[in-house]
């Protein structure tokens, strides 16, 4: 009987535990929202913005980008699509998370990573980008080009936080990059990343026969990734980058 009476117990105990509110992470929450942008709240330090890019193909496009931040400092990817976004965007930054913005951080050449680019200039918002993307920015017309290149890798830092930044290959472009957030195991993946069910999407400039490939370097270097912001559609983890290497795969 005994025995019979301990089982009852701890199975009392696991039922209890098993209703009783259990310790949840933090849910993201829309921060700040008109019709020209969005921004999202996915950590503490972590946000996602969103504007729009109207296309013939593919209709009124949402087009993402990440903000980092940490004290009193913050460190953007991506530009909003054009410049009135951008200028909310600095705004909000500014008013809002009472943040400098130490550095934009272009990911790749089209329009849904920089049109919004001479915003940021405007501002003397110091923009960073591989040296490959200010050579393509430089051949398109009505975009600006960032201010400062590097080769294939940089960090730079919002607070105490540092954003790797690093090109893994070719992949929606010939010179997307990847940025990693290691203090929140959080990473922009630009258009390299797709959400969960996407179409391959504008394939124009892209090499489909290397993007699983790259896209496998970028899984490895970040096995612990949590949160993942893919150029289009909903955030993720680890599985968006699942998700995008069995897409391109039988290229």
């Amino acid at each position: 009987m005994k025995t019979r009476s301990k089982i009852l117990y701890f199975s009392s105990v696991l039922f209890l535990l098993s209703c009783s509110p259990q310790k949840k992470e933090k849910q993201s929450k829309v921060v700040y929202k008109t019709d020209n942008l969005s921004v999202i709240q996915l950590s503490d330090n972590i946000y996602e913005h969103i504007s729009f890019k109207d296309t013939e193909s593919f209709g009124r496009v949402p087009c993402n980008g990440m903000i980092v931040k940490d004290g009193n400092e913050t460190v953007i990817l991506d530009t909003p699509t054009n410049d009135k976004s951008s200028e909310e965007l600095i705004s909000w930054v500014e008013n809002n998370l009472h943040s400098k913005i130490n550095a934009l951080v272009v990911t790749h050449f089209h329009d849904d990573s920089l049109g919004g680019l001479k915003e940021f200039d405007k501002n003397n918002i110091p923009s960073y980008a591989d040296y490959l993307t200010i050579e393509l920015a430089k051949k398109q017309t009505g975009f600006g080009v960032p201010s400062h290149g590097f080769n294939d890798t940089i960090t730079v830092k919002a607070g105490r936080y540092k954003v790797l930044v690093k090109y893994f290959g070719e992949g929606h472009t010939k010179d997307n990059v990847v940025a990693y957030v290691p203090d929140e195991k959080a990473m922009f993946g630009g258009c390299l990343i797709k959400e969960m069910d996407a179409s391959k999407g504008y394939l124009g400039d892209a090499n489909v026969q290397t993007w699983s490939q790259t896209v496998e370097k970028v899984k490895a270097e970040y096995p612990d990734v949590k949160i993942v912001i893919p150029g289009h559609g909903e955030v993720g983890g680890g599985e968006l980058l699942d998700y995008t290497i069995k897409l391109f795969k039988s290229n």
